[in-house]
């Protein structure tokens, strides 16, 4: 689904760049600089591998209103392949970091308010950890601070957890073996039918929406997405979260497959100040699948807490 948008890009201290869009909604591009400028902006951080339509619902609510950007990590949409081959999880926090102070260099000057979905949800809080000037709220949808199991001191999770990481690290020399492979099964008929029968999409998720997702899953770097999920396999983030006096909203999904609701509940729990709520008829891909109820919450928890402009300047169209 394309989007009217303008793209900037970041430059790493490796030479990487990585891009960052943001909405126009339907203002003329150029003017768009000047009339989103007074607006207060929200930033969106995606989960891995995920494509840019899955935040359509979120967008279409708040890009009349407000200042609407999301950025790509390395080797996803429009960033470039890590150059340094560089795929540690402190590299995606610093590409956040850069693009969020050049939003605000490019804005009204004032951080944004951040949402970040699945992955992106523990490079935000890293951020946090980081840089706690750069995030006065947060959305966290479907996300938790790490692999499931990380955090946890028993013994079986994190026996569970190190056999996982292993199976990752054994696994890396086959990703080009098995690449031709996987983009064939993706860009089959039995993709689709096969996530609903295993429970990773839910009835309602729109057939159109997931076919663009596994476009770009198909075309995206195989290695980026492989090199990416070994990062976020290693280290967690529940350690910030006592940190964290910003404003914060939780968006859980009842039957998430990939981020079990006991990983979100175990992160509610550990954030007793965050607005919680739980969409009961989504899975991971809640996005799309309940993607106007999620949209209204985050609006409504934008207005909550004074993150709205009182007065938006008529666009020039």
């Amino acid at each position: 689904m394309p989007y009217r948008r303008t793209t900037r890009f970041v430059v790493a201290p490796d030479g990487t760049r990585v891009a960052w869009h943001t909405h126009l909604g339907e203002l003329l591009e150029e003017s768009s600089d000047e009339a989103l400028r007074p607006r207060a902006t929200v930033l969106l951080s995606n989960g891995i591998g995920s494509s840019e339509n899955f935040w359509r619902h979120v967008v279409a609510s708040l890009e009349q209103d407000h200042r609407v950007v999301h950025w790509n990590y390395r080797g996803h949409g429009g960033s470039e392949e890590s150059r340094g081959g560089d795929y540690d999880f402190s590299v995606h926090v610093g590409d956040l970091e850069r693009v969020t102070e050049e939003v605000m260099a490019l804005g009204d000057g004032r951080p944004p308010h951040q949402v970040a979905y699945s992955m992106g949800v523990r490079v935000l809080l890293e951020l946090y950890r980081r840089r706690p000037d750069l995030v006065p709220a947060m959305t966290l949808i479907a996300g938790s601070p790490g692999a499931a199991g990380s955090g946890d001191a028993g013994l079986a999770a994190r026996a569970l957890l190190g056999t996982a990481r292993e199976a990752l690290r054994l696994a890396t020399p086959a990703v080009p073996l098995a690449t031709p492979v996987v983009r064939a099964f993706l860009g089959s008929r039995l993709a689709y039918p096969l996530a609903r029968a295993v429970g990773a999409l839910r009835p309602r998720a729109p057939r159109d929406d997931i076919d663009e997702f596994l476009r770009a899953l198909r075309t995206m770097s195989p290695q980026a997405y492989w090199h990416t999920l070994r990062g976020f396999a290693e280290g967690h983030a529940w350690d910030v979260l006592p940190q964290v006096k910003v404003p914060t909203q939780i968006i859980a999904a009842r039957h998430d497959t990939l981020v079990p609701l006991r990983e979100m509940v175990r992160m509610r729990d550990a954030l007793p100040h965050a607005h919680w709520i739980l969409v009961e008829d989504a899975g991971h891909a809640g996005l799309l699948e309940a993607g106007a109820e999620i949209a209204d919450a985050v609006r409504g928890f934008l207005v909550d807490h004074g993150l709205r402009p009182a007065q938006v300047p008529p666009s020039s169209s």
